[in-house]
C-alpha cells in the first residue's frame, strides 16, 4: 500500500478513519531519559503521517487532539502510537509536524542526488546512509574521497539544483514489475506497491520515503567532510541540505560574533589569534607544572621540619592535579601521621587523598567518603576519591579534629 503521506508529500493536514485502537506502552527518549509511555496503537484508513523507513525518521504530529510519538510500518499498514483513546470507526484529523517533514524531505532527496552524483562521476557506491537530527551521512564503499573529490561533487549537486531537475514518483503494483532494478534491499515484511524516486536524467532508485518535487526545493546543499567508518575500508561523508545549511550558517556567524567580542579582533584574525592563545596556554601550563614539582618538595619539606609530628597535617592546592598529592606522600616518607589531601576549588570537583595508618584509614576511611559524598576506595594505608564538590572538606577537618582530639 502507498500511503498518502508518499503520495503527496505536501499534504500538511488529512482526514481519515478510525480502524482500530489498542492499549499499548511505548519504550521512548523524552528530554534525553528513556521512559516507558502508556498509551494506544491506533491504525487508520489511510495516513499522512510517514512511518520510519528507507533510513527516514517517522513522522510526529497530531490525530485531533492526540499527540503521535511514534509511527512504524508493519507489513502494509501504518500504526500510530497516540497518548489518548480514539474511537474505532470515528472521523479523524491528522496534522504533520511539517517543519520536521520538510527537513526530512530536504535531507532525503538530498541524499540522493549525492549519492547519484558520486555514483556516475567516480563509481563510488552508497552502502548506507543516516538522516541525524542536525547532521546526515552516506557510507561510501571506498577508504577514502579527498577533499578535491568533495569540491567537484558539492559543485556539481548544486550546479543540478540551480537547473531544478524534477523529481517524479512512479509507483509499480509489485516487485514483478522492477526486474530491471535490485529489490534484495526490500524490507522481508514488504507487500505490494513499489514506489521508485526518479531524479529526472540523474538518478532512479526505489525508496519508500517521503521527497521533494523538484531539487530547487533543495535550496542548497553543504558537504562537511569525511570520517573513518567503522566498517573496514568504507568512509562516511557528512552533509546538510537546505534550511540545515542556513541553521548551521546562523550558528556560525553567531559564534564568530562572540569571539570577536572575547579576542576583541575582526573574523579574519581569529585564526591566528586562537593560535597564540593556544601556545601561550601550553607555555603557562609547562609553567605551572614546573612551580607545582618545586611546591610539592617545598611543601613535603615544610612537613619535616614539624616536631613533634602531628597526629594529622592538611594539605589543599586548589590549582594542582593528582600526581601532586601522590608526589608529596613520596617525598614525605614513612611516617604515623594521618594525611588528608585534596585538590580542586572549594565549590566544583575534586580529588583527595586520605594516607596515613592503615588501621585509622580502615576505621574512618567510608566515614570521610560519607562527608564528602564522594567516591573511592581504600587500598591498604591509602583512600583516593573523586568529590563532585569539594565543600565537604571543611566538615572533613571538623571530623578529623574531634577524631584525634
Amino acid at each position: 500500500m502507498v500511503f498518502k503521506c508518499q503520495s503527496d508529500s505536501f499534504l500538511k493536514e488529512f482526514t481519515s478513519k478510525v480502524v482500530s485502537c489498542n492499549e499499548a506502552k511505548l519504550v521512548t527518549v523524552i528530554d534525553g531519559k528513556e521512559q516507558t509511555v502508556d498509551g494506544f496503537e491506533v491504525i487508520l484508513d489511510d495516513t499522512i503521517l510517514f512511518p520510519e523507513g528507507g533510513g527516514q525518521p517517522y513522522d510526529q504530529g497530531l490525530i485531533n487532539t492526540s499527540k503521535v510519538y511514534q509511527v512504524k510500518r508493519v507489513a502494509d499498514t501504518a500504526v500510530h502510537f497516540v497518548d489518548k483513546p480514539l474511537t474505532e470507526g470515528e472521523e479523524v484529523t491528522q496534522y504533520v509536524n511539517w517543519e520536521r517533514r520538510f527537513d526530512h524531505m530536504q535531507q532525503h532527496s538530498g541524499q540522493h542526488l549525492i549519492s547519484a552524483v558520486i555514483e556516475r562521476d567516480f563509481g563510488f557506491q552508497t552502502v548506507s546512509w543516516y538522516l541525524g537530527e542536525q547532521v546526515s551521512y552516506i557510507e561510501l564503499d571506498k577508504p577514502t574521497f579527498d577533499s578535491l573529490q568533495i569540491k567537484q561533487v558539492e559543485d556539481r549537486v548544486n550546479e543540478l539544483i540551480r537547473a531544478a531537475k524534477k523529481v517524479t514518483v512512479e509507483v509499480y503494483k509489485s516487485t514483478s514489475e522492477v526486474k530491471h532494478m535490485d529489490v534484495s534491499g526490500l524490507p522481508d515484511d514488504h507487500v505490494g506497491d513499489v514506489r521508485v524516486i526518479i531524479i529526472d536524467g540523474i538518478d532512479t532508485n526505489m525508496c519508500c520515503g517521503t521527497h521533494v518535487s523538484n531539487l530547487s526545493q533543495l535550496q542548497t546543499i553543504k558537504l562537511l567532510g569525511t570520517e573513518k567508518s567503522k566498517r573496514k575500508n568504507q568512509i562516511l561523508l557528512h552533509f546538510l541540505v537546505g534550511n540545515r545549511v542556513l541553521q548551521r550558517l546562523s550558528t556560525c556567524l553567531e559564534r564568530e560574533q562572540q569571539l570577536t567580542v572575547l579576542l576583541k579582533s575582526k573574523a579574519i584574525e581569529h585564526p591566528n589569534l586562537v593560535d597564540k592563545l593556544v601556545k601561550n596556554a601550553k607555555i603557562l601550563t609547562k609553567d605551572l607544572q614546573t612551580v607545582l614539582k618545586d611546591l610539592v618538595v617545598f611543601e613535603a619539606n615544610k612537613f619535616k621540619t614539624i616536631e613533634p609530628k602531628p597526629k594529622y597535617y592538611v594539605l589543599h592546592r586548589k590549582e594542582a592535579e593528582a600526581d601532586f598529592m601522590h608526589n608529596f606522600i613520596r617525598n614525605v616518607g614513612q611516617c604515623d601521621t594521618l594525611f588528608f589531601l585534596s585538590i580542586g576549588d572549594d565549590n566544583a570537583q575534586g580529588n583527595v587523598m586520605l594516607c596515613g595508618p592503615e588501621t585509622v584509614i580502615s576505621e574512618i576511611g567510608n566515614k570521610v567518603l560519607t562527608l564528602l559524598d564522594g567516591k573511592g576506595a581504600i587500598k591498604k594505608n591509602v583512600l583516593n576519591a573523586k568529590v563532585s564538590n569539594m565543600k565537604g572538606r571543611k566538615q572533613v577537618i571538623k571530623f578529623l579534629k574531634e577524631y584525634f582530639s
